[in-house]
């Protein structure tokens, strides 16, 4: 497997300040590949006696980063430590922090070389905190890595009481500019008096609103009913999730999207586990359109076909609002969800977070980010240079936001348009304009190839070829919606497929002239044109059999 770019710069900054501090954390949102990246750390780090442990905070969180870990390091043992396997023997450990942080198991710990959090931002809690040090009293020479999405906890508790450094902060708007997630499209809606009242709303001791308050405000008949009016102009035929104040809250909007003929589920933490996963599955199997919670679906929940947000609740923190938006920014695997269609995430905010915070398009700053670190003067910890919040401590390090917001939003949206245009420069794989009406573009590596192009205004990604063990794949379509998602996908595509010593676009062949051969195969509209040995072997790619492949798959 070959990182994306940015996930191979993530590694090396995590590695160089695991190697100066013993400690770091590396900050990166929903769909950057945290457990791909953590796990290329490891591979890299590895040595033959070398112990890992990787912890977790829910079940499903622990298989599903075995599983990514095999992918990148598939010749390295790994076991599970949860309440039914009490497994030590792999030379990676994933393990359930509930279980381990037990006297009874932790004493069963063997020395850990180095220790890894996921989801990092729990780490100040008293389980982490008893975890961390025994590992550190067994193995004084411990290293201790972090990865989170959101580092600002709610209760202010600072992760830097565990970390000393912050090593990478990967932000949101690097992943929409690159393609990796869809842009968000955001409506704050003008609420009149309700608007002013949400304003008006003391913030409690630990930071954030009262939801009784914001409930009270929020929940009347009227609003709601305009909520779900509003839903159905702008957003009917999309996959929605609501974020609530209350489960009294979420309970009345529910009621009004029924009342209004539409397939609706709550979900709480006060519903048994069994309840609220069949409920998750009836909007995975269409028997649900809309699905309301109470602080359920925050973190930790991924459905890529939500496609739009609507926030009935507000925080004071930024990275909640960005983790409840985040829920729908995922681009769609076609081959998983082959009837649908994303090109943005519609979000509705019918509190104050956007007006807090500003919506995702308006705060992003699309400048070329600086190279390496400052500290923050709250708490004298090193932070990317890029940092706006400390993402250890959650001091703020600007609070220019509105200016720049009206200075730049002009620049914010053309500056849009040169990210997808630089998206080619930045790709590890070459793409070659085969010069068709369609705008198709298609990547090659030794073994696998990814043909970019557009139909009837929706943008697709066909791939094929063949995989590292020379076995053939099956001609499939991987992407349909944007450009630079259909982009993306088609070169994490190649990513998966090709190494390291593949033929990316640095490959010292790509600039040679063709050979004989193949300039006797060019199409006849190439011949006698100047083009490279790269561009020639893409070229015939497409002519020789990616073309008819594609065509067979599209007419089925």
């Amino acid at each position: 497997m070959i990182l994306r770019p940015r996930q191979e710069e993530s590694v090396v900054k995590s590695i160089d300040a695991l190697s100066k501090h013993n400690n770091t954390v590396t900050v990166a949102p929903t769909g950057a590949g945290k457990t791909i990246i953590f796990s290329s750390v490891i591979k890299s780090l590895m040595h033959s006696k070398m112990k890992v442990l990787v912890l977790a905070h829910r079940d499903e969180l622990t298989e599903q980063n075995q599983d990514k870990f095999k992918q990148v390091n598939p010749n390295v043992s790994t076991s599970i430590v949860n309440a039914e396997n009490k497994d030590w023997s792999g030379q990676v450990i994933f393990a359930m922090v509930q279980t381990i942080t037990r006297d009874e198991h932790l004493e069963n710990m063997p020395a850990i070389d180095l220790l890894v959090i996921d989801e990092a931002h729990h780490a100040t809690a008293e389980s982490y905190l008893k975890i961390i040090e025994y590992a550190q009293k067994i193995n004084p020479n411990l290293k201790l890595f972090g990865v989170t999405a959101t580092p600002m906890r709610g209760d202010k508790s600072s992760l830097g009481v565990v970390f000393s450094n912050c090593a990478d902060q990967i932000e949101l708007h690097e992943l929409i500019a690159d393609g990796n997630l869809v842009p968000p499209v955001t409506y704050r809606i003008d609420t009149g008096e309700t608007k002013e009242k949400l304003e008006a709303l003391k913030v409690k001791a630990s930071g954030d609103y009262s939801e009784q308050e914001m409930a009270d405000i929020m929940n009347t008949v009227p609003l709601n009913s305009k909520v779900v009016k509003e839903w159905k102009d702008r957003a009917s035929g999309r996959k929605t999730v609501v974020f609530c104040s209350n489960t009294k809250h979420a309970s009345q909007i529910t009621k009004e999207f029924k009342r209004q003929r539409v397939k609706v589920g709550l979900v709480s933490g006060s519903m048994p586990s069994s309840e609220r996963q069949k409920m998750l599955d009836n909007l995975t199997n269409g028997k649900l359109q809309v699905i309301v919670n109470v602080a359920i679906l925050i973190e930790g929940w991924d459905y890529p076909p939500i496609s739009c947000v609507i926030l009935l609740r507000s925080s004071s923190y930024k990275s909640t609002m960005i983790q409840m938006i985040g829920r729908g920014l995922r681009t769609i695997d076609t081959r998983l969800y082959p009837n649908i269609v994303k090109f943005d995430c519609l979000v509705l905010d019918f509190g104050i977070s956007t007006i807090l915070h500003g919506n995702l398009e308006q705060i992003v700053s699309l400048d070329q980010k600086e190279e390496g670190h400052k500290y923050c003067h709250a708490c004298k910890k090193t932070i990317p240079k890029s940092s706006e919040v400390c993402p250890l401590c959650n001091t703020h390090l600007a609070q220019e936001l509105v200016r720049q917001v009206e200075a730049k939003e002009q620049r914010i949206l053309e500056e849009f348009t040169m990210r997808e245009i630089n998206l080619l420069e930045k790709l590890t794989f070459a793409w070659t304009d085969l010069k068709q009406s369609n705008e198709g573009m298609l990547a090659t590596g030794f073994n696998s190839w990814a043909c970019v192009f557009k139909n009837d205004d929706i943008w697709l990604a066909v791939c094929g070829g063949k995989n590292r063990d020379n076995n053939f794949i099956e001609t499939q379509l991987v992407y349909k919606g944007g450009k630079l998602q259909a982009l993306a996908a088609g070169n994490d595509f190649l990513y998966k497929h090709e190494t390291h010593n593949s033929a990316t676009k640095l490959g010292y062949w790509r600039n040679e002239v063709p050979t004989k051969k193949q300039r006797k195969w060019l199409p006849a509209e190439f011949k006698g044109k100047r083009i490279t040995k790269g561009e020639a072997s893409a070229i015939l790619t497409y002519a020789l059999g990616a073309e008819a492949q594609i065509h067979e798959l599209l007419t089925q």
